[in-house]
C-alpha cells in the first residue's frame, strides 16, 4: 500500500495540467460574447470600441473622459463556469499603448465584487503573466475587506482603463490562456 501511494505521489509531481484556453482572437472570431461598459451607465461621456482588425488581434480602443464624473471603459466576456482550480496564472499575449490597465475576474457573474490585477503595458509585444492568488477584490474602485481570489471558478474576465485622466487608449489582444 505505501508503495502504491509513493508512486502515486511522485506520478503527480510529474502531471502537468494542459493550459485552459479563455479566448484565442483571429480573423472570424464571434465576439458576440465580448461587450463594452463604459461610464455611459453612470451619466459619463467615454466611448470604448472593440473589433477584430486586419491583423485578426482583439482591439480595444477609443476615450476615456472625466466629463460628468466618468472615468473608465471596459470591456466584460461571460463565459459557462468554469473550474479554475488548477491553474495558477492567467497569461495574456497582447500589446498595449504604455498605459495602465485592469484585468478582472468573477467567480459569479452575478457577484456585486470582482477581482483585479493591474498591469502596465509597454507599447510592445508581451506576455504577461497574473497570479491569481494575487487578485483582490474591488468594489466601484474601492478595495474590499475579504479574502483574495478563491481560484474555484470563473464565469466573466473584464479588461478595463481606468486611470484618472482623459485619454485615447488602445489595447490589442491575442490570447488568454490559464496554466
Amino acid at each position: 500500500m505505501k508503495i502504491i501511494f509513493y508512486l502515486f505521489s511522485l506520478m503527480s509531481l510529474f502531471m502537468v495540467n494542459e493550459p485552459m484556453q479563455l479566448f484565442d482572437f483571429a480573423r472570424g472570431s464571434d465576439l458576440s460574447g465580448w461587450n463594452v461598459v463604459d461610464d455611459v451607465v453612470m451619466g459619463g461621456r467615454s466611448d470604448g470600441r472593440f473589433k477584430i482588425n486586419e491583423e485578426g488581434n482583439g482591439l480595444f480602443y477609443g476615450d476615456v473622459s472625466l466629463e460628468n464624473y466618468g472615468g473608465f471603459s471596459s470591456i466584460r466576456y461571460r463565459i459557462e463556469q468554469r473550474e479554475v482550480s488548477d491553474f495558477k496564472v492567467c497569461k495574456i499575449r497582447l500589446k498595449g499603448d504604455g498605459k495602465r490597465y485592469q484585468f478582472r475576474v468573477k467567480t459569479d457573474r452575478y457577484d456585486r465584487h470582482s477581482y483585479i490585477y493591474y498591469f502596465e503595458t509597454s507599447g510592445l509585444w508581451e506576455t504577461i503573466e497574473i497570479p491569481l492568488e494575487d487578485m483582490y477584490p474591488t468594489f466601484r474602485g474601492r478595495r474590499l475587506n475579504m479574502p483574495n481570489y478563491p481560484v474555484v471558478g470563473l464565469e466573466e474576465i473584464t479588461f478595463l482603463i481606468a486611470n484618472k485622466k482623459a485619454e485615447s487608449f488602445q489595447l490589442e489582444l491575442d490570447w488568454i490562456i490559464m496554466e
